[in-house]
């Protein structure tokens, strides 16, 4: 570990530890100097990411000073790729910037592509809006059905068959609108149509505004295993309305928050305390304190992410720790039958299954294990898999993960002290099995 890196360990765990304060005051998030930040900006403000994120962010904010003059935007954090770069804008009411959107929509045609459930709350209102910044503009839509059992060529064909029907060109812009599937196949659609086309993501969940929609992963899935067929593809930009959670049922929510605790184990222990503290807050909708909480968790780990991408965009290196729990998670939600667990769910079995192996591995205590899947719980979330799943079922459908290189298993692991991990094929495999026999009721 070099001696950068050292430093910016001490820095984050010297930084107090935010907290929400009761009821009717104002929620804080983790501390900050200025409320736009460059994510590119990050490679200067410290040699290594893992375990530095503190220093790093006051050192990003002093480069990248001052504030967003658009009166919704409360926090920008922008993705440094170079001339692919884009903006993530975060705030309230923001569904209804026709303005912002239209900033990044080149040509003169759009399809808004939503599903069942997201149609009747926002799909006319956003095509007004978009009308409304540009007369000119062709706006149409498509509706999907809802769910991850969906998330298929078979249903991404009828973007295309819509595209094609309209004759769009180009220069066309696809516009995601709903949760991570949306945003999953918008994307995928986009990449593939005419060889590439412009698209956006306005992500209406918790897990799509914290992962999926940035980053440019985007695909479908496969009956042997999830997300195997898709493409890396940057958006236009990102459009995050935090008030569109306020109608998310609690158990989506609750999914998303995984991804948030992900952050925590990963990257930051100060993160991670702030959820302990306050994770209650975010998982219930109904709560007066949930608008600050959330506000300051997505900001966060949106910030996590683009920095992470902006290193790293193809998953050749660090980005790769993102995945935690994912193993696993996936396995659960291919076994169980795409839709029958949420993503998040699926994760958060993950993680409990991760944090237990590398406590089993000696590579973290049982104290950073037990946080680990308390938190977990806390969220109401799964921590152990399907009672019909076997070890020899996760064995089976581990071994075509995507981050598997020349047929060995590779693992996103916890090891150290909170907030670092790594990515290895070097664990022993009785342990392995330990912790699958100990999570499995149904030993095969």
């Amino acid at each position: 570990v070099n001696s950068t890196m050292e430093r910016s360990v001490a820095t984050a765990r010297r930084r107090p530890t935010p907290r929400v304060a009761g009821p009717g005051s104002r929620a804080r998030g983790p501390p900050r100097t200025s409320k736009t930040y460059h994510a590119g900006g990050w490679r200067r403000a410290a040699s290594s990411l893992r375990g530095g994120l503190a220093s790093a962010l006051r050192a990003v904010s002093q480069e990248k000073g001052g504030s967003m003059t658009e009166s919704e935007v409360s926090h920008q954090v922008d993705v440094d790729l170079g001339d692919r770069s884009y903006p993530i804008y975060i705030g309230e009411n923001l569904l209804d910037r026709g303005d912002l959107l239209r900033k990044h929509i080149p040509g003169k045609q759009v399809l808004i592509v939503t599903n069942e459930t997201i149609a009747p709350i926002y799909l006319e209102r956003v095509t007004r809006v978009i009308r409304e910044a540009d007369p000119a503009l062709q706006v149409e839509s498509v509706v999907l059905p809802d769910g991850e059992q969906h998330k298929n060529t078979e249903v991404l064909m009828k973007v295309w068959d819509r595209a094609m029907e309209l004759r769009f060109n180009r220069k066309a812009t696809f516009v995601a609108l709903g949760g991570g599937v949306i945003g999953d196949m918008t994307g995928f659609a986009a990449s593939a149509f005419q060889r590439g086309v412009h698209f956006i993501q306005v992500p209406t969940t918790v897990m799509a505004m914290v992962d999926s929609s940035v980053g440019g992963k985007t695909g479908v899935n496969h009956p042997l295993g999830k997300n195997m067929i898709g493409a890396f593809y940057q958006p236009n930009c990102v459009l995050i309305d935090t008030l569109a959670l306020r109608s998310l049922p609690n158990r989506e929510t609750a999914s998303g928050v995984s991804e948030i605790i992900k952050y925590g184990l990963i990257w930051d222990a100060d993160l991670f305390k702030w959820l302990e503290e306050n994770i209650d807050s975010l998982v219930d909708s109904g709560k007066p304190e949930f608008g600050e909480a959330i506000a300051s968790a997505v900001e966060r780990s949106c910030l996590i992410k683009a920095a992470v991408v902006a290193q790293d965009e193809r998953e050749g290196g660090i980005r790769a720790f993102l995945n935690l729990g994912h193993t696993f998670g996936h396995a659960v939600e291919t076994f169980s039958g795409y839709g029958t667990y949420l993503h998040g769910e699926a994760v958060g079995v993950g993680l409990a299954m991760a944090a237990d192996l590398s406590a089993r591995l000696g590579w973290i205590t049982e104290d950073i294990r037990d946080r680990a899947i308390a938190l977990v719980q806390r969220c109401d979330l799964p921590t152990r898999p399907p009672k019909d799943m076997t070890p020899d079922d996760f064995i089976q459908l581990m071994a075509v993960d995507k981050k598997n290189v020349d047929g060995s298993l590779r693992l996103v692991l916890l090891r150290g002290e909170l907030g670092t991990c790594v990515v290895t094929s070097e664990f022993e495999n009785a342990k392995l099995m330990d912790t699958l026999n100990e999570y499995c009721e149904a030993l095969g």
